[in-house]
C-alpha cells in the first residue's frame, strides 16, 4: 500500500489529481505547486504518493524511491516492464481506494514528472478507467508496444498534456517528442508544450497546466 500526501485547493473537490514524482524524489517534491492551482472555478484534491524504495541499477544499486528500475543510460532500452507493472498495481489500488471514497473515474487526473510521467502515460494506456485527463511532464512512453493493445483505446478521448524542456539532459527532448508523436499517430489527443529549460518544471509550464485543467468540463 502506497503512503501519500493530500492537499486541497478548496472544499468539495471537482477533480482528484494523482501526481507521481520522479526518480529519487518523494511525494513532497511537487507539494509546493498546489497553491498555483487555486482558482474560483474548479477545486482540486492533489494526492502525492511516495514510490517504493528499491535498488536502482544506474545509481550503483543504491536504494531510493523509484517506480521502476533504470538499468542503462539509454533509458528507453532494457525497460523494467515488470517493475512498471508492479507500481501500476500499487497506484491502481490507490485509485480504487479513492473511487470507494466517492470519486468517479471521470474525476481522476493522472499526472507525473520524469519517471512518474512515464508511469502516468503507461497507466493511461493499460488502465480500465476512462480518466478526466493525463499530465505527463519531462517523460517518455516506456513500453510503446502497449499502443497496439485493445485496452489502450479506453483513454483515446481523454485529453493529454505533455510538456518537456528543450535542453533536458536526463530525458532527451527527442524522446519526449517521439512519445508524443506515437500517441498522436495512435489517435490520442495530446496538447504538447516545450520550454527553454532543462529537466524540471517552470512557472510557464505550471500556468499552461492550469489553463489546460480549467478547460476541463
Amino acid at each position: 500500500m502506497l503512503e501519500y500526501i493530500t492537499a486541497d485547493t478548496g472544499s468539495n473537490p471537482d477533480y482528484l489529481i494523482i501526481w507521481l514524482h520522479g526518480l529519487g524524489a518523494d511525494g513532497h517534491d511537487f507539494e509546493p505547486v498546489v497553491p498555483q492551482f487555486n482558482n474560483p472555478r474548479l477545486n482540486f484534491r492533489f494526492v502525492f504518493p511516495h514510490a517504493p524504495v528499491q535498488p536502482v541499477t544506474i545509481n550503483g544499486g543504491m536504494a531510493m524511491r523509484a517506480w521502476y528500475d533504470i538499468t542503462a543510460m539509454d533509458i528507453n532500452r532494457q525497460v523494467d516492464e515488470n517493475g512498471i507493472n508492479q507500481s501500476a498495481d500499487l497506484v491502481n489500488a490507490l485509485i480504487a481506494r479513492h473511487l470507494e471514497s466517492g470519486f468517479k473515474p471521470e474525476q481522476i487526473i493522472l499526472a507525473g514528472f520524469s519517471q512518474g510521467g512515464a508511469m502516468a502515460l503507461h497507466m493511461a494506456l493499460t488502465g480500465q478507467h476512462k480518466l478526466a485527463a493525463v499530465i505527463a511532464l519531462s517523460c517518455y512512453l516506456p513500453v510503446p508496444e502497449i499502443l497496439n493493445k485493445e485496452s489502450a483505446s479506453v483513454n483515446k478521448p481523454t485529453p493529454f498534456f505533455m510538456g518537456h524542456g528543450q535542453h533536458d539532459p536526463v530525458v532527451p527532448f527527442s524522446l519526449g517528442t517521439q512519445s508524443k508523436q506515437l500517441l498522436t499517430d495512435a489517435g490520442f489527443h495530446v496538447d504538447w508544450h516545450h520550454y527553454p529549460i532543462q529537466h524540471g518544471v517552470d512557472m510557464n509550464e505550471l500556468n499552461d497546466i492550469k489553463t489546460f485543467l480549467l478547460a476541463l468540463p
